[in-house]
């Protein structure tokens, strides 16, 4: 019980930064994609602090010998940039200037039972399911 409130509290101020950041909003996030339309630089500010914050937190966090709640630290990632990374980040790019939403957001929309959101959240699991079965993908 003590990991699930640990797990829930973060997810909750995510979904909660979110929305105050309005992150969920898919046109204020077209909008800051538009660069040669009506743009919105807003979400550059949710960018650099969350840069900030990662910039700050990260090297504290890999000084602690181990997890607070147990376990062993993660290395870095050894994975070599090859064509099916690239192919994924061109699609979640493109998913996401076209709806306006990546996962988080989503997810958060589908609580709210947006429309936009019920559309892209199945599309979105059922490009995961294909990504795996034709990448063989273990994660």
């Amino acid at each position: 019980m003590k990991h699930t409130v640990f797990m829930l509290l973060p997810g909750m101020l995510f979904g909660a930064g979110l929305g105050v950041s309005g992150m969920t909003n898919p046109a204020k996030v077209i909008g800051f994609l538009d660069l040669t339309g009506d743009w919105d630089p807003s979400l550059a500010l949710v960018m650099v602090g969350a840069i900030a914050s990662f910039a700050t937190l990260y090297p504290l966090v890999r000084r602690r010998p181990a997890p607070i709640l147990g376990g062993k630290m993660p290395g870095p990632p050894t994975g070599n940039v090859d064509g099916p990374l690239l192919l994924g980040a061109a699609l979640f790019g493109i998913g996401w200037g076209l709806g306006g939403f990546c996962p988080g957001p989503a997810l958060t929309n589908l609580g709210g039972m947006r429309i936009e959101a019920l559309v892209f959240v199945p599309a979105m699991a059922l490009g995961m399911i294909l990504a795996q079965r034709v990448f063989g993908a273990d994660d």
